[in-house]
């Protein structure tokens, strides 16, 4: 494994976002494109490759954690501006999103 210095591990912005829209991308077999509020003047779109794990409904509303200052990219033709972090089995068998303890503000920053 790769150790990164702290000065790398500060640049990285992950923030409290809440998926307030999932919409299925029916072109793709594992792919949603989600709304996420990360406390900003806008939401953000992500696509993530969730279908497998998680039903839209269970989506909904979910306080989850979020890299906001990746570089956008295009995935199946849509824009995804950020990435959701999640723990994930080697095999795909499993996939969980990473999530807060408490309740916590939208858009409060993890350190």
């Amino acid at each position: 494994m790769e150790q990164i210095e702290y000065s790398d591990f500060k640049k990285l912005e992950i923030r409290v976002g809440k998926i307030v829209k999932v919409e299925r991308i029916h072109r793709t077999e594992k792919l949603y494109k989600l709304q996420v509020d990360v406390g900003s003047e806008k939401t953000r779109q992500i696509v993530t490759s969730l279908v497998p794990y998680y039903k839209e409904e269970g989506l909904i509303n979910q306080k989850i954690v979020v890299l906001v200052n990746l570089k956008p990219t295009k995935f199946a033709g849509e824009l995804s501006e950020g990435m959701l972090l999640c723990a994930e089995k080697e095999d795909g068998t499993e996939c969980v999103l990473l999530t807060t303890e408490k309740e916590i503000d939208t858009g409060t920053r993890i350190t």
